[in-house]
């Protein structure tokens, strides 16, 4: 079915959906339309607009998601020795996709990943797109409908999170050749731009200042731009029971446009600022 028709007829199912239930068979055969359409990455929830820069979200999609949370019952599933309860079965073909997949990772049905991405023990949730050649690693969460560009390394303990409802709010965006340090939090429609480092254990969401470090200006809330090293900090800010420090996210350096850096460069930098990686 093409695209647009099939967008139409999603839409037409959600301004229904307190109707449907998982007795709608024809509602599931569309919805489940939709969802491989994701699963094999010929349509996304969300991408940036490289006219304006913008991220576009498509809202159907993120409906076709929540239609069929509805439209699906329990079941039980078996992977091997390993028993799971719930509605959407996991993700398959790793080997014809160019996907390594380590025991103990998962992927939901309905998530895309690209050729050649590693998922360590990790878990991706549906709706959300993996770019080819990232890194997964140990323990890192992809949540729903999050958009990891290609060349990613998510590290060690990443929460990526995810952004379902409401269908028009904007996901995480981590855009192509970034670097993701161990322990990071990056939720709520935040987003990291093309090149940057984001140093280990940093917070990142949408109300949290972004702040260049050499003119203290504050560059946005909860998107770190493009090509930089930015890293966890604080700020000082007095209210009436007294003067506390915020948390922020602090531009250390500026890092040269389409140069990939090497751990250890990265590692020298963090070092001069007292920060790790």
């Amino acid at each position: 079915m093409p695209m647009a028709d099939l967008q139409s007829q999603i839409e037409e199912l959600w301004s229904r959906a307190g109707e449907l239930g998982p007795t709608d068979v024809d509602a599931l055969a569309l919805v489940t339309e939709a969802i491989d359409l994701l699963d094999t990455g010929e349509a996304r929830v969300a991408e940036v607009d490289p006219a304006t820069g913008q991220v576009v979200v498509h809202q159907w999609l993120k409906q076709a998601i929540l239609l069929l949370f509805r439209l699906c019952s329990m079941e039980t599933i078996e992977v091997g020795p390993f028993e799971f309860a719930d509605k959407l079965p996991l993700k398959r073909g790793y080997a014809a996709s160019g996907v390594r997949v380590v025991p103990g990772a998962s992927a939901r049905w309905g998530s895309y990943l690209g050729n050649g991405v590693v998922c360590m023990p990790s878990y991706v949730n549906i709706g959300a797109r993996v770019g080819a050649g990232t890194m997964v690693d140990t323990w890192a969460t992809v949540g729903s409908c999050a958009q990891i560009g290609e060349r990613v390394h998510l590290s060690g303990g990443v929460g990526i999170g995810g952004v379902l409802e409401p269908a028009q709010a904007a996901p995480v965006v981590i855009e192509d050749d970034v670097y993701i340090g161990s322990r990071c939090m990056v939720v709520e429609g935040a987003r990291v731009g093309e090149g940057s480092v984001l140093g280990a254990g940093s917070i990142l969401n949408p109300s949290i200042p972004v702040i260049d470090g050499e003119t203290g200006e504050e560059l946005s809330r909860g998107h770190v731009p493009p090509w930089c090293v930015a890293v966890q900090a604080s700020r000082r800010r007095e209210f009436s029971g007294g003067e506390f420090f915020l948390p922020c996210v602090l531009v250390i350096k500026r890092l040269t446009e389409g140069q990939r850096h090497g751990k250890a460069q990265l590692n020298d930098i963090l070092r001069q600022h007292g920060v790790s990686m």
